[in-house]
């Protein structure tokens, strides 16, 4: 091996990125970091709403499809994973959201001691700097900054809250405080971490590297083979190897490197080294259906559909980084009971004062609206008891994975999508919106049995970019990839910390968790006394 480092991780994501800050913030620690992707320095990287471009940007992009899946009439979802500095999070909506601290209960419930709310939230708390300053929930002096951006959102965002509260719901100041619960304004974050660390010589990172195998002594991790330039390169880890390479790929190396179904590996010449069948299993992910609305008051969409509306917008985040550029389109929402009886809240609601309804699934190109005024309302189940799997399809690293989503394979999912369509329904015919309301453009008012509304959320619903747990952490090795200190059951020196290691998916956005997993895994790794 030509090269020497302690802690070899793989993936410039979130994850990846909180590992390489905090493992070389010790002089003694020599890190080396892998991406396959480039650097984040384009200009719809940087711009916060650039998401919509980057989203079809093989460049930056993974561009995953799924296989056919019958829950969603044999449609194929489109998963677009972040392939550069950042991972997703370079290419996301930026928002912030930790999840209930009823999430991480049930993850300390399932067997994962010290995943507990009282365990991670000093971990959430460690990772940020808050606008509104530190209290009992939140902190002031972590390194990524949580913006409260309301007062530059569109004021019909205002009119989606003063429906919520006539229709029983309650405003919430802060998603990421005491309860999460009722409706209010979207969080949203900025880059943090890999770019102090750069500043280190302890800390390298190779972009362009996209690795083929972890490498073994017995069961012990002893190094990583990777691609650069054409060229095939082998780095040894004298302490550990770290995969955070995401809900896709985390599994993809472990099949590739011999680790998981061994009748899978062999099918593909592959020589198992341990055999874990979880590994690619319990694959979780959160679909959303958008209603789409004609309005009566003018949107975002009358001041970016002309060219001249582009331009400005343009130049206003160029020269102050302000306005709609500066903002994620995702701008106010909430979490909601869809039905009284259920013990917390079950759905979680976008408001998007803009509509693309000739955008393709999935995509909200804040550059490319409709030509009248418009908006969206979306609405998503938090917690789907469906799980999907991924494999490999070849021992070629370089081929894609197959995805089986299995969407709405549990009648209880179906159950809780068609409460949140008719919670959509019941917000619209609230007097706020009604009286701005001109047409539901999309599905539709003569969509309206139960049965027709089964059939549009099957129709129409698509992922909104949250896969997770393909490698979850548990204490059954027959089904779980991970002990609770993200090590890979039946190795040595070989971890995974990312979302594919969550036990369940989290009740909302999920990177300000992966950040959270990283900074407890970076505690753990160090041999330092937990937070």
């Amino acid at each position: 091996m030509d090269l020497e480092f302690d802690f070899v991780i793989i993936g410039a994501g979130s994850a990846g990125c909180v590992l390489a800050n905090r493992l070389s913030a010790d002089a003694g620690n020599s890190v080396l970091l892998l991406e396959a992707g480039g650097s984040d320095k384009g200009f719809w990287i940087q711009t916060p709403i650039g998401y919509g471009k980057t989203f079809y940007d093989p460049a930056v992009n993974w561009m995953y499809m799924t296989e056919p899946d019958p829950g969603i009439d044999n449609r194929q979802s489109y998963w677009p994973r972040g392939k550069v500095l950042g991972g997703s999070s370079s290419i996301n909506a930026m928002v912030y959201i930790r999840g209930q601290a009823a999430d991480y209960d049930d993850w300390r419930d399932l067997g994962n001691r010290g995943w507990g709310w009282d365990e991670v939230l000093p971990y959430f708390k460690k990772t940020e700097t808050a606008a509104a300053g530190g209290n009992r929930y939140r902190s002031a002096d972590g390194p990524l900054y949580v913006d409260n951006v309301s007062q530059q959102h569109h004021p019909l965002c205002r009119r989606f809250i003063a429906a919520a509260l006539q229709c029983g719901f309650e405003f919430n100041s802060d998603f990421n405080a005491e309860t999460q619960e009722g409706v209010g304004h979207y969080q949203i974050t900025a880059r943090a971490y890999l770019h102090p660390a750069l500043k280190r010589r302890n800390c390298t990172v190779f972009t362009q590297a996209q690795v083929t195998r972890i490498l073994f002594n017995n069961r012990s991790a002893a190094g990583v083979e990777f691609m650069q330039g054409g060229q095939r390169r082998r780095v040894k880890a004298r302490r550990e190897v770290i995969v955070s390479a995401g809900a896709v790929n985390s599994p993809q190396i472990l099949q590739l490197s011999g680790i998981g179904e061994p009748a899978l590996l062999k099918n593909h010449g592959i020589e198992p080294v341990v055999e874990l069948p979880g590994v690619g299993h319990n694959l979780q992910d959160h679909l959303d259906c958008c209603y789409h609305y004609r309005s009566r008051l003018p949107t975002l969409n009358n001041r970016l559909y002309p060219w001249w509306g582009k331009l400005a917008a343009g130049m206003q985040y160029l020269l102050f980084r302000k306005g709609m550029l500066s903002l994620s389109v995702n701008q106010a929402g909430g979490f909601l009971k869809g039905h009284p009886s259920r013990p917390r809240p079950n759905l979680q609601t976008y408001f998007n004062p803009m509509s693309y309804t000739a955008a393709p699934p999935g995509k909200r190109p804040l550059m490319q609206p409709d030509r009248y005024p418009g908006f969206v309302n979306s609405i998503g189940q938090l917690r789907p008891l469906s799980r999907g799997h991924l494999r490999i399809d070849s021992a070629d690293p370089f081929a894609p994975v197959k995805i089986f989503p299995n969407y709405l394979s549990q009648e209880e999912d179906v159950m809780q999508m068609l409460e949140g369509v008719r919670l959509l329904r019941r917000l619209a015919s609230s007097p706020e919106l009604a009286a701005i309301i001109e047409q539901e453009v999309t599905p539709g008012i003569e969509v309206r049995s139960e049965a027709d509304l089964i059939a549009d959320i099957r129709a129409r619903s698509t992922t909104v970019f949250h896969p997770t747990s393909s490698c979850m952490m548990g204490p059954d090795r027959k089904i779980a990839v991970v002990d609770n200190q993200c090590h890979v059951y039946g190795t040595r020196q070989l971890r995974v910390v990312d979302a594919s290691v969550f036990p369940t998916i989290v009740s909302g956005n999920t990177n300000a968790a992966v950040m959270m997993v990283a900074e407890k895994a970076a505690d753990l790794i160090l041999g330092k006394r937990e937070h």
